[in-house]
């Protein structure tokens, strides 16, 4: 966390990418409610813009949104496209909050639901996940999700009803906690659900997009998926080392019965078919073994090369305007 940030009640980190055609709605619902807020229950707040790479005008519209809330508004500017998670880790170094929440910029989470994040975390949770209520997405979308929820969850066992909505509520014990991490490829929300003590979900509301397209595509989607069941749980490699023993066994069977068919019925060149199936079936086992093998193997490569997870431009403040850094937010410009 940056120590010249003034320490306020509630921190809300949005990543930005290509999202031009909304960031005046999501202004204009995003600041009124916060301010609402701030007037019923006397919440201080802060909003973090991280722009991740956008080649459009959103990081322009960020400028100008800053210089019209400078008290309330931090913008972080990546020199490139780092991703939606590694543009919430920079976004959780910049925050101060005792309360931080992570938003999309896309609306389809209404801003007028943190307050309702932030009144859970008052009951004494310190992660609280959430679920979206009449889920406005694809028919295919939405069940494709179900079935990745269900397999990621008997694979790591993190509980996760939702885990494609990023309005979701971290305590400042959390966030320290994942901003000591520093892993290369990580899904947040499951992260902090391994570090809660107390973790709770609640059903927020869901809308349409209101503006652009979606980021992530059907291979972004199982990419994601993907590097969570890999990142949190070594089940995959295991689960096909057994199948390899079972293979194994059943092969030295297979070749016992062989053996005795040979001697009592002689040479017979009617299976060779079934040879050749089963051979192609077991190359096909062990070509996947490899490349599930290669997965981690290139998640430990990645990791131990040390490279910046990722760069900053620069940090719009109150306090510093325009100072470049890299690396993790660092201002002496550590790389991490």
């Amino acid at each position: 966390m940056n120590t010249a940030v003034k320490s306020v009640d509630v921190s809300v980190v949005i990543p930005v990418y290509n999202e031009e055609d909304g960031l005046e709605s999501l202004f204009a619902r995003l600041y009124p409610a916060l301010d609402d807020m701030t007037k019923k229950t006397g919440r201080s707040y802060e909003v973090v813009f991280v722009n991740d790479g956008s080649r459009d005008r959103s990081a322009a519209m960020l400028r100008e949104q800053f210089q019209k809330r400078p008290d309330v508004t931090r913008v972080v500017l990546f020199n490139g496209n780092f991703g939606q998670h590694m543009a919430i880790m920079a976004g959780f170094e910049q925050t101060s909050g005792a309360c931080v929440i992570t938003l999309d910029a896309d609306l389809q989470n209404p801003p007028e639901e943190i307050v309702n994040l932030v009144n859970k975390m008052d009951e004494g949770y310190d992660y609280v996940g959430t679920i979206r209520r009449q889920r406005q997405d694809s028919f295919f979308r939405r069940y494709a999700s179900k079935a990745m929820n269900r397999l990621r969850e008997r694979i790591t066992r993190i509980h996760m009803t939702d885990q494609g909505c990023m309005l979701r509520a971290y305590s400042r014990d959390i966030v320290a906690a994942i901003n000591s991490c520093r892993e290369v490829n990580t899904f947040i929300p499951a992260l902090a659900y391994t570090f809660a003590r107390n973790p709770v979900e609640i059903t927020v509301a869901h809308e349409e997009r209101a503006a652009g397209e979606s980021k992530y595509s059907l291979y972004s989607l199982i990419r994601l998926n993907f590097d969570l069941v890999t990142g949190f749980s070594l089940v995959p490699l295991q689960a096909f080392s057994f199948a390899g023993i079972v293979i194994s066994l059943l092969s030295i069977l297979f070749v016992i019965v062989l053996a005795v068919r040979r001697i009592l019925v002689g040479p017979e060149a009617e299976g060779l078919f079934t040879l050749f199936g089963i051979a192609f079936f077991l190359i096909g086992i062990t070509l996947f073994g490899i490349g599930l093998l290669g997965e981690y193997i290139g998640r430990v490569y990645q990791q131990v090369r040390l490279r910046p997870r990722y760069l900053i431009d620069a940090v719009l403040s109150e306090a510093e305007q325009g100072e470049s850094t890299q690396g993790g937010g660092d201002r002496t410009g550590r790389q991490v």
